[in-house]
């Protein structure tokens, strides 16, 4: 069951009221200023001094809960705001997105029809490149589904005991061939063991999204290593290569939405911008952290960290 969390208002309209009302008893009850006696309400000073607290406490109560709605009315207003911001950013980013591969799909099934006569070659072409936008398309609306899911859908997660060790062999086995197509090395030196609860699709996607990543981008005969190790509560993992690295002005904004640093590269080689978007998104919802540097030989490095227990919200 979801907990209900207390507003910034409410936290601050009953912080203040405890300290206000402990304060007044302690000032009615202590008669003198050194604390040394307590002396029960025996004359009408103190008695007075009573009600005259609580109608300031009620007073200050009741101005305090006005103030505590509006600040809490204010902070969901801004939060809405940038919410839809956001919102129309992503709605403009997708469209743009969309809007290449279902153009190219559209001009070459469009030439096919015109053009019957083509050979059977050509048409084979146009097909395969029909084809290739296709996936590119399924690709993108998968990972916005896997981060709608992330945003929107977090409490119908499903959430069991991983065998990490076994998903990421499974990955370097589904990623063999094309990191052999690019003349590339995977070590991958994670130890045995390693048991994580969390959501298998997304601790997938995370090392299926690294590995995409470097295999696109690091450049051909770069060399991939993962790493972990154990650190109690939580793993910390390294993921780095030797390939071309990252210009740092670039690496602070390495994990935002539809960001690629080339992106003419990025869509020749079929990237959707929110593979590493969802790597970060993942590893926070696992109680994580990702952080992002380049190395002094060269490559880019990724630190990061797995909860071994899901976080509950």
């Amino acid at each position: 069951m979801k907990r209900n969390k207390l507003s910034e208002g409410r936290k601050m309209f009953l912080t203040v009221m405890a300290v206000f009302i402990v304060y007044s008893a302690i000032f009615i009850t202590f008669e003198d200023y050194d604390r040394q006696s307590i002396n029960p309400l025996d004359s009408p000073l103190d008695w007075h001094l009573l009600w005259l607290s609580l109608a300031v406490t009620i007073g200050l109560g009741l101005l305090l809960h006005r103030y505590a709605r509006q600040m809490d009315k204010r902070i969901s207003r801004e939060q809405a705001e940038k919410q839809n911001a956001t919102r129309r950013e992503m709605t403009q980013n997708i469209a743009h997105e969309l809007k290449t591969p279902v153009a190219s799909i559209l001009g070459f099934t469009e030439t096919l029809l015109d053009n019957p006569e083509l050979d059977e070659a050509t048409q084979r072409q146009f097909i395969e490149r029909s084809h290739t936008q296709a996936q590119r398309l399924t690709a993108l609306l998968q990972d916005i589904s896997i981060l709608n899911r992330m945003d929107y859908a977090t409490d119908v997660l499903d959430i069991r005991p991983v065998d990490l060790s076994q998903l990421v062999r499974d990955i370097a086995n589904e990623t063999a061939i094309a990191v052999q197509k690019r003349k590339m090395t995977l070590q991958n030196l994670l130890p045995e063991g390693i048991t994580i609860e969390g959501n298998t699709s997304l601790l997938y996607s995370i090392f299926r999204n690294l590995i995409d990543n470097a295999v696109n981008y690091a450049g051909e005969g770069a060399a991939i290593r993962m790493e972990a190790r154990d650190m109690g509560d939580h793993w910390l993992f390294t993921f780095a290569d030797n390939g071309v690295g990252v210009p740092t002005e670039h690496l602070e904004r390495l994990f935002e939405r539809f960001y690629r640093l080339d992106k003419g590269r990025s869509r020749t080689m079929g990237g959707t911008g929110l593979g590493l978007a969802i790597v970060k998104n993942a590893i926070q919802m696992h109680g994580g952290y990702v952080s992002a540097f380049n190395q002094l030989h060269g490559g880019l490095c990724l630190h990061f960290t797995l909860q071994k227990v899901f976080p509950k919200k």
